[in-house]
Formats: structure tokens, C-alpha cells, sequence
């Protein structure tokens, strides 16, 4: 194995987070504009063949975690048959998926024996109302049947919360019950601004605010995290799941950052809210080498800063959407 991926600041790069596709079924009104956004025309999409030769090269730099992103990634053509080639990437020790669930009951045999270890729903409420107000579609019970199949199916899925002020703020309890009889593992993520997506001081909620509306009534008890961790996770007690919450924004985790990103149109990101970006799709479509590309690479890593700008100078600074950047 060549040497890893490892910045100026020693962090070292294991996490590889692969966007397969723009398109997604839902409008989420925090990852895009109400208007939607100009999908790329599906030649400037990496093919699955480009997408399988990043996944074996950054694997072959020390990368042994990959996570499927979009976009809705099962809205993706013949997805299901390429995510088990990706599993069957030797060195590659955990493969994961970010889904909104609509897609997911149907696949989740073939995802597993494909080699899908780890599974994200996102889920910001539980009433049917706000449900269609947030993603401007319909398909609550959908993704609540979707949790619980993935859970039968034996994965302990992640549920991912975008907490916003004066919307779905009500319902952090509702969503620790969740957690009680079932291994699912909550994590409440604070609202980020990204171009388009309405963001304002007025909807942000910082973790430590969310976290006290909990212990009002809920005792939780602190759980000891990685070092790589994104969330600050607890438990309550007699539960069988967790809750997390990832303060992105109040309280950044950049110190031990080991991700990167490939979006899907093909550019190299090593910060989500970082503006600099490389497009490994043109160097490999100009005939570049791995050993070419391994240098783009290092070279991005290497120009990576020790952490992200604060709130308020992102908000005021031009980024991607998220549904471009890969959720």
C-alpha cells in the first residue's frame, strides 16, 4: 500500500465520501434552492467505471471507509449492481450509504450481500405535515417502514436530523423515543449554510440548546467517541439506540477531520464548506495515470486548512448546494 493520505496538520485521511448522482426525489428545502438546481447533463456525471477506479485508487492510499452519497443515490441507474463492486474492493473495511429511504426496503437484500455495511436515513420529522413541507414531497410512512426493515435486515441505521428553530425544534423528544426499543442511532445536525438553502440565524439551534431541551426531561449519559468522530453521542437510559449531535457550526470537529469528497460531476473536495475543488473527472478523461491522479490528490490534501470559517463567514461566502456537493 502506498504511503496515506495525511495533510500538514497530520490528519490522516481514511474517509472517502463518493457522491454517485445530482438527482434526487425529494426537494429538502435546507440541501437546495425551492427552484431547484441545473443538473449536470449525464456525460459530465462520473461513470460508474470512473467512480470504481477512484473508489480502488483512494482505497489503495489508505482510504477503508467509502460512503455512497447524492443526491438520492438509488435513483441511479443499475446502482444496486455497482455498489457490490464497490464492496468487493479488497482493503476496504466499511461501506455506507446516506439514502432519504424512499428507495431503500425494496434493495436492502442485495445492498447487504453486496457488501453494504452501514446505512444513514435522513429523517427531520415525524409528523406527515412538516414531512411534506421540508421535502416538498410526500413519503413519511415510506421512509418510517424503511428504518424499520433496515433494522430487521440487521443493520443499526444512523437517522439523520437537520434541526431548524421554529420548525421541527418540538420534536427532539419524539425522536429520542425512537431510540428506546430499537438499535437506531439518532444524530441531530445543525443547520449549515449552503447556497440556496434559506439558511438564517433565526432557524440555527446550536447543539448545546438542543441538547438541554432533552435533559429537561430525558437523563442522558455521555458516551466516549472515536477520534475521527463527527457527533457528540449520548444515550439515555434503558435504551437500546443512541443520540448524536453534530455541531458543525457551534463547535467544529475539523482537529480530527479524516474525510475527503469526490462529487458527482467529479471534483475532489477536502472540506464540505471549502470553496477549492479539482476536477479528477478531466484527468482521468485526458489520460492521466493513477500515478497522476495519486499526485492531485496528496496535492489537494496537502493544501487542506486547519479548519473551516466560522458561521456567520459561510454564509456569506458562494458554495454548492449540497445536493451538489454530495449529502
Amino acid at each position: 500500500m502506498a504511503d496515506p493520505l495525511v495533510d500538514t496538520f497530520g490528519r490522516v485521511h481514511s474517509y472517502l465520501r463518493l457522491s454517485l448522482t445530482e438527482r434526487c426525489n425529494l426537494r429538502c428545502l435546507y440541501c437546495m434552492p425551492a427552484e431547484g438546481v441545473p443538473l449536470k447533463p449525464r456525460e459530465e456525471i462520473l461513470s460508474y467505471e470512473e467512480l470504481l477506479r477512484l473508489s480502488k485508487l483512494f482505497v489503495s492510499l489508505g482510504v477503508d471507509k467509502i460512503r455512497l452519497t447524492g443526491g438520492e443515490p438509488l435513483v441511479r441507474k443499475d446502482v444496486v449492481p455497482f455498489i457490490a463492486r464497490i464492496g468487493a474492493i479488497k482493503g476496504l473495511r466499511a461501506l455506507a450509504m446516506t439514502t432519504n429511504g424512499l428507495l431503500l426496503s425494496a434493495r436492502l437484500d442485495a445492498l447487504k450481500k453486496g457488501g453494504l455495511t452501514h446505512v444513514n436515513i435522513s429523517l427531520d420529522t415525524l409528523r406527515h405535515e412538516r414531512f411534506d413541507s421540508i421535502t416538498r414531497r410526500k413519503g413519511l410512512d415510506t421512509v418510517l417502514t424503511a428504518i424499520d426493515d433496515a433494522v430487521a435486515a440487521g443493520y443499526e441505521p444512523k437517522v439523520n436530523c437537520v434541526v431548524l428553530r421554529g420548525f421541527n425544534d418540538d420534536e427532539l423528544i419524539d425522536f429520542v423515543a425512537l431510540t428506546r426499543d430499537r438499535p437506531l442511532h439518532i444524530r441531530f445536525i445543525e443547520y449549515m449554510p449552503f447556497d440556496g438553502n434559506e439558511w438564517s440565524v433565526g432557524k440555527f439551534m446550536p447543539y448545546a440548546e438542543a441538547l438541554e431541551v432533552i435533559e429537561t426531561e430525558i437523563p442522558l449519559v455521555r458516551l466516549s467517541d472515536g477520534p475521527h468522530e463527527t457527533a457528540k453521542t449520548y444515550r439515555a437510559e434503558g435504551h437500546a439506540g443512541t443520540i448524536g449531535f453534530i455541531s458543525s457550526m457551534s463547535d467544529d470537529f475539523c482537529s480530527g477531520c479524516n474525510r475527503l469528497r469526490i462529487t458527482a460531476d467529479g471534483n475532489l473536495k477536502v472540506c464540505l464548506f471549502g470553496r477549492a475543488e479539482i476536477s479528477l473527472r478531466d484527468a482521468m478523461r485526458a489520460g492521466a495515470t493513477d500515478a497522476e491522479i495519486t499526485q492531485l490528490i496528496r496535492d489537494a490534501v496537502e493544501r487542506k486548512r486547519a479548519a473551516h470559517a466560522g458561521m456567520l463567514a459561510l454564509a456569506e461566502t458562494p458554495n454548492r448546494p449540497m445536493i451538489l456537493i454530495g449529502g
